[in-house]
């Protein structure tokens, strides 16, 4: 039976999250329909364009994204601090860009005209805006804003009507920094393990790729949580990594995960491996076959067994692949 969606993401175990929508049709999210001839490749931009405008939405950061044939893959990350820090004006703007709004929301937007708002409706403003603040820190509306507005372009472009995701999206929390590395890397090199692309900076529609031409100029990924290095030690906003750390891991980890090249590489392990206490046989099936290892969540056999007492389960049915692949 499926866990209730409020159950899979609680910011009580961990703000990141490992999110997973895939298409329902036979006929490609993207990509190219070898029945018919037609390209959707297109779409991918569609897709990409989206997750950025919704990074500057809502408060929640995207750490990592993959737009594949017939499924996309985002790293999540919840930022309440930000939203809390929020004025009221702020809120209401924001959701202004995604949708209509009521019209006293409208009429508060206008200073000439909020001034002649009486202390009712200025409230019932006030109570619309923390709905909506809620409401933009909150995984299952930012993938409602991406899934449906795909979903309706598509729609329109084929002309048809239906469902166009096979249901809701799949969430794994990610409750440990070895959890969040190794999602990430399985993530961005999606494209790589399905011989879309041969290197990193060749994966097009990938956050690597962003992140790599972003470097390239000298210049921090605008739609992208930063990498902060520790953060324990300055305690920045940003990923628990170094920017060099992580190209070199995905660098290496994307050749290695090639089949004329698996195990052959001889290099020393990333620094990053040995802070995450992990190994090259860990690491390898963690970033191939991250999905298939673990359900609800992933982390160290502490951090799940923390999750199951504040969930009250019985057991963890991905135990033994934490105490094997995380130690």
């Amino acid at each position: 039976m499926p866990k209730a969606r409020k159950a899979q993401i609680s910011l009580e175990d961990t703000p990141y999250y490992h999110c997973v929508s895939r298409c329902v049709r036979r006929a490609f999210l993207c990509g190219e329909d070898k029945h018919t001839g037609v390209s959707y490749e297109h779409r991918r931009q569609w897709v990409q364009d989206r997750i950025h405008c919704l990074s500057q939405v809502f408060a929640i950061d995207v750490c990592a994204y993959a737009v594949m044939s017939n499924h996309t893959h985002l790293v999540l990350y919840i930022h309440k601090e930000l939203s809390d820090n929020w004025k009221t004006e702020e809120v209401v703007r924001r959701w202004h860009q995604l949708h209509k709004g009521t019209l006293l929301s409208q009429q508060y937007l206008n200073p000439q005209r909020r001034q002649q708002m009486v202390e009712s409706q200025l409230q019932a403003v006030e109570e619309t805006a923390n709905i909506w603040r809620h409401r933009l820190t909150d995984i299952s509306w930012f993938m409602r804003c991406l899934n449906e507005y795909i979903a309706r372009e598509a729609n329109k472009e084929d002309e048809c009507t239906g469902r166009f995701w096979e249901g809701r999206f799949k969430s794994q929390a990610l409750l440990d920094e070895a959890a969040l590395a190794a999602c990430m890397a399985y993530v961005d090199l999606n494209p790589i393990r399905a011989k879309m692309a041969k290197t990193p900076e060749q994966s097009d529609h990938t956050s690597i790729q962003y992140r790599i031409n972003a470097a390239k100029a000298g210049k921090s990924p605008k739609f992208l949580m930063p990498f902060a290095g520790n953060i324990k030690a300055n305690m920045s906003h940003g990923l628990p990594f170094h920017l060099t750390d992580y190209l070199e891991l995905v660098d290496f980890t994307g050749r290695a995960i090639l089949p004329d090249k698996r195990g052959a590489i001889e290099q020393s392990t990333p620094a990053i491996l040995e802070r995450l206490n992990l190994k090259m046989a860990q690491w390898q099936e963690l970033t191939t076959q991250f999905e298939a290892c673990f359900h609800h969540a992933a982390g160290g056999e502490s951090f799940l067994e923390a999750y199951r007492q504040r969930h009250k389960l019985k057991r963890l049915r991905d135990k033994n692949a934490s105490i094997r692949l995380f130690g």
